[in-house]
């Protein structure tokens, strides 16, 4: 799809570029989710006809490939293939994690399949990079990718879900454990958030087994 001509050689000039189409489908999944885009959609955003839109894309999946290929975008610049090569990948496991909760939207696309596009290969090219000092097979690399956006993904929905469950107001009573870990005298914050700590364990144990 990324090598097809940015439209078809027949009928006039027409008035938006393939870039304009995707520019309008990405803020309107911003605004009001993925379900509300359409053809008809963001042709009514560009103010042109929903048909002239077939100029540029044969379908609403190749529309949502290349949402999720201009999002993809906005990871770079990556990190630098030097260094703490676990620091780094963190660094880019933090962009993936600020890109989903600007484009909520985004975890839901990963749950289809989709076409990979020239953002994503670079970014998944980045992230072998970064792991070229790693010992560890190729496959767990690509393990570690897919559990980077897993986790990215989760912390994102909790960040717009708001802050979410609470004990306060409930009898505890019952539940002697509830009850001994709320007598516990509140402890040092860590010196890390929950986020990097999570994702570091996990990378750590996939990548690097034999580190302390």
């Amino acid at each position: 799809m990324w090598r097809r001509p940015e439209r078809g050689t027949r009928g006039p000039t027409p008035a938006h570029s393939r870039d304009d189409i995707v520019a309008a489908a990405v803020a309107i999944a911003d605004a009001d989710g993925l379900a509300a885009v359409s053809m008809r959609a963001v042709a009514a955003r560009l103010e042109t006809g929903a048909a002239s839109l077939y100029r540029y894309l044969s379908s609403r999946d190749d529309l949502l490939d290349l949402m999720a290929d201009r999002v993809a975008a906005e990871l770079r610049p990556y990190p630098e293939p030097h260094g703490d090569w676990m620091d780094a990948l963190l660094r880019m496991a933090r962009a993936q994690r600020e890109v989903h909760e600007r484009h909520p939207w985004l975890a839901e696309l990963s749950q289809r399949p989709s076409a990979i596009g020239p953002e994503a290969l670079a970014f998944f090219d980045a992230c072998l990079g970064i792991m070229a000092a790693s010992p560890a097979t190729i496959t767990a690399k690509f393990e570690a990718i897919a559990m980077m956006n897993g986790v990215a993904i989760l912390f994102a929905r909790q960040a717009s879900a708001g802050a979410g469950f609470t004990f306060a107001g409930i009898d505890l009573t019952p539940y002697p454990h509830l009850v001994a870990a709320f007598r516990q005298p509140p402890a040092a914050p860590p010196a890390t958030d929950l986020f990097d700590r999570a994702l570091r364990g996990l990378l750590r144990a996939l990548l690097a087994p034999d580190a302390s």
